[in-house]
């Protein structure tokens, strides 16, 4: 075996081992986030959910933009250089701090940009002071999984923080009935930040001899201006209907759509199972300028995600008025929404992995497309929103169009970027195989036999006989050897560790 066919080997070992971690972490996260919508829905109601809703939107997309595209920049620039590791991270996380502390003023100076339709009361003002918490946690896990510690991704942003949420919410609902939801999410983000920086101190120590460079924060910010711009536009994208959503319906729809969004949103996490160790293994070979490897790499990482994501949306979306029924009677009305959100996330897949590399060798094309397709998707929710106003449709119906906005931008998206991608690494881009029409197709008549049951029926039984008929068919028909990479355990080939690896443990110890 010669030396590059190695390297894929261990490039694929590690996607593969990183991606098993973070799918145990989207299983864990999935276990924490069904109690807090229970506990949302049942409780607090559509009305306060979605005003919560509403106000944690505005405040993550702030975090996101005081990140300063360092939450994929970082693997890149820490790729650069052989040490000053850690005097970069620490003047990465000092520049997010400073922009979020401008954010966080800004929103406590108006916030009726986090309250557009309700009376600001309470806590409300105060909840932009979480903002330096989210921004920096987002960094640290970013320096921990370039050296290729996802578990501490895992720790954080699947159990500790959806279980935070979760476990606070129901007790501050009588002590706080009117801002708990707030109070929690606050007590939520801080514990996730302390669960961060404990393997991050550990790995990179604390700042001793460390003096900010002010002049080499303004180059980091003009350097990644683009990814920044990059994970706003990505980030929007999947919030910009809500948003454009909370302009037009009450801050119930609001909430029910929220429910929606956040069931829908779980396959997503799969996509973000692979970011933290795809960016480092990414950087690598476009150092050695390796293309035709990470085609492959996007190849193989782009089926396994829409292979899994079409595994759960389908889960989740044949028995969608139950599952939504679960959180409360009144959120069954948000089932068509769920039902093109779901859709969305299967659409979306070519398009997240594109921009894995897009975001490195073609930042300003990747943003143009991103932008112009999010303005295609600002235009066409408003359109249908006032159509389906025109036409007199439910409220619950009217609030189901900026998920169909949303599914068919993400569509064009993914289009757009996989050609672009395909063309710039004069290799093909391949995540779709027919196996996936198959086994979906195959999952249709297995539900239905558990639809015909009583409702229960359709969770309890329905939905795993459903995933194991879709993921039979999709391993005998659609996995090769390299696919089956993702299910080998330790000990097999894709568990040694590479030189790589080894060397980035020799350095922490």
């Amino acid at each position: 075996m010669d030396g590059h066919s190695a390297r894929d080997e261990r490039d694929i070992a590690a996607l593969a081992k990183g991606g098993r971690t973070n799918i145990t972490g989207f299983v864990l996260r999935l276990a924490a986030r069904l109690p807090f919508l229970f506990i949302a829905g049942r409780m607090y109601g559509p009305e306060l959910l979605g005003r919560f809703a509403y106000a944690i939107l505005i405040v993550e997309f702030a975090a996101q933009l005081a990140t300063m595209g360092l939450r994929r920049g970082l693997a890149e620039q820490l790729s650069e250089i052989e040490d000053g590791h850690s005097a970069l991270v620490y003047d990465g996380i000092l520049l997010a701090v400073l922009v979020s502390l401008v954010a966080g003023a800004a929103l406590i100076a108006v916030p009726q940009i986090m309250y557009p339709n309700s009376e600001i009361r309470g806590l409300d003002r105060m909840l932009p002071l979480v903002i330096p918490a989210i921004a920096v946690t987002e960094i640290t896990l970013a320096a921990l999984a370039y050296r290729y510690d996802i578990k501490a991704t895992v720790r954080a942003r699947a159990i500790v923080e959806p279980w935070t949420v979760s476990i606070a919410a129901f007790p501050l609902y009588y002590i706080f009935p009117r801002d708990g939801l707030v109070i929690s999410y606050v007590i939520s983000m801080v514990a996730a930040l302390i669960t961060a920086l404990i393997p991050f101190f550990r790995s990179y120590g604390v700042p001793k001899n460390w003096t900010p460079r002010f002049a080499g924060l303004l180059e980091m910010s003009r350097r990644n201006f683009p990814l920044a711009a990059a994970d706003g536009v990505e980030w929007g994208s999947r919030r910009l209907d809500l948003a454009i959503l909370g302009l037009f319906a009450s801050p119930a729809v609001v909430g029910i759509y929220y429910v929606a969004q956040q069931v829908a949103s779980l396959p997503q996490k799969l996509k973000t199972s692979f970011d933290p160790i795809l960016g480092p293994v990414i950087t690598r070979n476009l150092k050695d300028d390796r293309k035709g490897a990470i085609a492959a790499q996007v190849s193989q990482v782009g089926f396994w995600i829409i292979a899994a994501q079409m595994a759960v949306s389908l889960a989740l979306g044949l028995p969608g008025e139950a599952v939504m029924g679960v959180i409360g009677p009144e959120f069954v009305g948000g089932t068509g929404a769920l039902a093109f959100l779901l859709m969305a996330e299967v659409a979306a897949a070519p398009a997240v992995v594109s921009e894995a590399t897009l975001v490195y060798i073609a930042r300003h094309r990747n943003l143009v497309i991103s932008l112009s397709v999010l303005a295609f998707q600002a235009a066409l929710s408003v359109g249908l929103l006032l159509l389906a106003r025109h036409l007199e449709f439910p409220p619950l119906y009217v609030g189901a169009m900026p998920a169909l906005a949303l599914m068919i931008s993400l569509g064009l998206m993914s289009a757009l970027k996989s050609r672009l991608l395909a063309r710039l690494l004069a290799a093909p881009i391949g995540v779709w195989r027919w196996a996936l029409v198959w086994a979906a197709a195959a999952t249709v008549p297995t539900f239905y036999v558990f639809s015909l049951l009583p409702e229960w029926t359709e969770l309890v039984l329905g939905i795993p006989a459903t995933m194991a008929v879709y993921g039979v068919i999709i391993w005998k028909l659609g996995f090769g050897d390299d696919d089956r990479a993702l299910f080998r355990k330790a000990g097999g080939r894709d568990a040694r560790e590479s030189e790589e690896e080894k060397a980035l443990r020799k350095s922490q110890n």
